[in-house]
């Protein structure tokens, strides 16, 4: 698999034309705990829907001029001069301010006046609209717009030549400004239809590439994505070149409706488990999906936005504190022997489902990530009421889970694996109620980790319980990202093989996600995660996703797929089997660079290296003694599809570790130094010394051949991955040095797609030309 990162669309990449105020791309904000959407499933129309809790709730309908929110060979071009521009729309509303009414929608222009001072102005959409107050046909000249309540005594010209935003606002028919709760919730609406921008400044250039099919899923989530359209999203997903299914995480802070208590808004299921902007949205999602051809696995996780959940249903620690994430502002976890939190997820799944039947998707369904929470100090999150009440007298003091347990904590925590496997049963048994006739797949999602902490591993217990053993579930989906982008992405090899031991679900059974990134400095892990997604695919799982699509979009990350002509891709050009070794220790070896020579007229020489490492090429010729070997030989080509196929060879001059070429040695070569967390260092083999040291990557270890020493003292303690590195199992503390000796064999192919051979010219003693290629290793 291929890939890269796009920080700017190119001149030569493909653009297409946007008329300005296109509906798609407009997005709406707010502050908690209101809530509101925009769709634009209509041509020339948006729609935005909200929920009001308090009379100071204010959501904004928002025009960006630069892109944010796309992807750089998708976004639409940063234009700020809105001059000969003009837009109409035929505005309807309900349950909002109407536009004659004081703090009625208002567009709000943000940038700077023509001497370049930074302002805002404040435009009063109703001194431009012809109708009534809820419907109305509203015009606005950017060239001859001016803000002010009360036309022309509050007059404030426009100057639009340099706009970063505008937004319409839109608050509840109480609104004063104040923070008091509204008596009820309060559902509003505004519709724009019938959008139309002329002029000369009307046109927009926009990134139209379109990616080949990579076979690569993409994952997204709703608390990331809840301000823009789902046909906004959908279009990336699917000119990016991602397929199948999106696995799209419905958030923990954003869909829930909310009901004030105590002076606070909690998490209610009256009139519905999802609030209406939420709803709306999802439908729009779905059958935005749907007719793309694109499916969705719906993502339900156990973790909610810890100011809007109520008391009870918080996991606890010993000491009564709640299961906090790392987040700012918190979100907590949900007790699994909390029957009313418990019967709140299962009405969330009820509701999901029931939006992907309407729009006639496949019906799939995924737990995602639930857990018992490990605190700070590795304190267990199981002491709140209704997990004490549950376990009765199995519930038992753990101060660390780290800690040597005895045989009643070991029970304690089999105890809380069977209760979080009973509530996981019984949400996708809701979630397949729901689904009916129609059927359902379900999904759970485990996070590596957390749940296979090597310094906690009776934690398992309780979090990799055996009731989540197959058949309980179709697929096993699994997570590392703390593993991948901390360079100990070797340990994901040796948990999806425990996970399939303990779980019984088999490699081709599993879906594996590979991310994220979450801040743009940090983008550089994106190559971590490339890796790691094609090693999943190597390793044969049936799916592999990228998490997640805000910040693919955002790192301007591109996948491709590096198939050749013949469809093969490169797990398939690679066979891991030895060339004959009799007929390849009499080879021909050679070692070559490509360099640049320019000469000048003087005789002065300019020289540029163009590969970083040496290429080998072989001939394997010289062994062919016997007729025998011609017919192995023969044998291994054909296997090999001639150049198709690629195979180890060893070199018979430099295929060991040591210096002198002889059997390795724990200290030959040095792999790295240790930092207290790092367990996986890749084989190299350096040659020269001081600036002309040469580092070669060695990717095709003699398993059997591999000898480590960590400070200088040989270890076993080690394995050697697929992709040919060494994962320790423990990490070497800072500053110690790792060295390793092995033999190895060079990735070749076949340099023609033709073998010759002659009995009469063999048997005159003249030498057969078997040219072999180096390759650089598929991974």
């Amino acid at each position: 698999m291929g890939w890269a990162l796009v920080a700017a669309a190119e001149p030569h990449h493909r653009k297409g034309w946007l008329k300005r105020f296109d509906p798609r791309f407009w997005t709406v904000d707010f502050a908690r705990p209101m809530m509101a959407s925009v769709m634009s499933e209509v041509p020339g129309t948006l729609r935005v829907e909200a929920v009001f809790y308090q009379k100071q709730d204010l959501a904004g309908l928002i025009w960006e001029s630069a892109d944010r929110w796309d992807h750089p060979l998708l976004a639409y071009e940063t234009k700020r001069d809105f001059r000969h521009t003009k837009l109409s729309f035929r505005w309807r509303s309900g349950g909002v301010k109407p536009l004659d009414a004081l703090h009625g929608p208002t567009l709000t222009i943000e940038g700077r006046d023509a001497a370049g001072s930074p302002r805002a102005w404040y435009v009063r959409l109703w001194n431009y609209a012809v109708g009534t107050a809820d419907d109305a046909v509203v015009t606005l000249d950017f060239d001859a717009l001016v803000g002010g309540f009360l036309l022309p005594g509050e007059a404030d010209p426009v100057w639009a030549g340099d706009i970063d935003r505008m937004f319409i606002s839109l608050v509840p028919p109480d609104y004063d400004g104040g923070d008091a709760v509204l008596p009820a919730p309060a559902r509003g609406w505004a519709e724009m239809s019938q959008i139309a921008c002329t002029g000369s400044g009307s046109v927009l250039a926009i990134g139209d590439v379109v990616m080949p099919e990579h076979g690569l899923g993409i994952a997204g989530g709703y608390d990331d994505s809840y301000h823009l359209t789902p046909a906004r999203l959908v279009r990336q997903m699917v000119q990016l070149g991602y397929r199948g299914d999106v696995v799209h995480y419905v958030g923990m802070s954003h869909y829930m409706r909310l009901e004030a208590a105590d002076g606070a808004f909690h998490a209610s299921v009256t009139g519905g488990a999802l609030n209406a902007p939420c709803a709306a949205w999802h439908a729009g999602f779905a059958a935005a999906c749907e007719a793309a051809g694109l499916g969705v696995i719906w993502s339900l996780s156990y973790e909610l936005f810890d100011a809007y959940c109520p008391e009870d249903w918080k996991q606890r620690a010993s000491d009564g504190s709640p299961a906090l994430t790392g987040w700012e502002p918190p979100s907590t976890l949900l007790s699994p022997a909390n029957a009313e939190a418990m019967g709140y997820l299962q009405a969330v799944a009820r509701a999901f489902v029931a939006i992907g039947a309407a729009a006639g998707l496949a019906l799939k369904f995924q737990v995602g990530e639930p857990w018992w929470w490990i605190a700070g100090e590795r304190r267990i999150c199981a002491y709140d009421a209704a997990a004490t009440a549950m376990l009765g007298s199995a519930s038992v003091p753990i101060a660390d889970v780290r800690e040597a347990l005895d045989a009643p904590q070991l029970a304690m925590l089999d105890a809380l694996g069977a209760l979080l496997a009973g509530s996981t049963a019984a949400l996708v048994a809701a979630a397949r109620d729901e689904a009916g006739t129609a059927g359902l797949v379900s999904h759970l999602l485990v996070y590596l980790p957390t749940v296979l902490d090597l310094a906690t591993p009776a934690v398992r217990r309780a979090n990799v319980p055996l009731g989540w053993a197959a058949p309980a579930f179709e697929v096993l989906q699994l997570e590392d990202y703390d593993w991948v982008t901390g360079g100990r992405g070797a340990e994901t090899m040796a948990a999806r093989a425990a996970m399939a031991v303990r779980l019984g679900y088999p490699v081709d059974e599993q879906h594996y996600f590979a991310g994220f990134v979450l801040l743009p400095e940090q983008r550089a892990a994106w190559a971590e995660i490339a890796e790691a997604a094609g090693a999943a695919r190597r390793a044969g799982v049936a799916r592999a996703f990228i998490w997640a699509l805000p910040q693919v979009a955002r790192d301007g990350f591109v996948a491709f797929d590096e198939r050749g002509g013949d469809g093969e891709d490169d797990v398939q050009a690679f066979d891991a089997v030895d060339f004959p070794l009799a007929i390849g220790r009499e080879a021909v070896v050679a070692t070559e660079f490509s360099t640049q020579i320019v000469s000048s007229p003087s005789g002065h020489e300019q020289r540029a290296s163009e590969w970083a490492e040496a290429r080998m090429r072989y001939d394997a010729g010289p062994g062919i003694r016997s007729e025998a070997d011609v017919r192995v030989l023969t044998d291994f080509f054909r296997a090999r599809r001639g150049a198709a196929r690629a195979f180890r060879f060893r070199d018979p001059f430099d295929g060991s570790s040591a210096a002198d070429g002889g059997l390795p040695t724990a200290t030959d070569q040095l792999l790295g130094q240790g930092d207290g967390v790092r367990r996986q260092f890749a084989l190299v083999k350096r040659y020269g010394a001081g600036d002309a040291e040469q580092v070669r990557p060695i990717r095709l270890p003699v398993a059997a051949s591999v000898r480590v020493s960590v400070d200088g003292i040989e270890t076993a303690a080690f394995l050697i991955t697929d992709e040919g590195d060494v994962s320790l199992d423990a990490a070497p503390g800072p500053g110690i040095a790792v060295r390793a000796g092995f033999l190895f064999d060079v990735p070749v192919r076949f340099a023609e797609d033709r073998l010759e051979a002659s009995r009469a010219t063999f048997l005159a003693g003249e030498l057969a030309s078997v040219p072999l290629i180096e390759v650089r290793a598929p991974w």
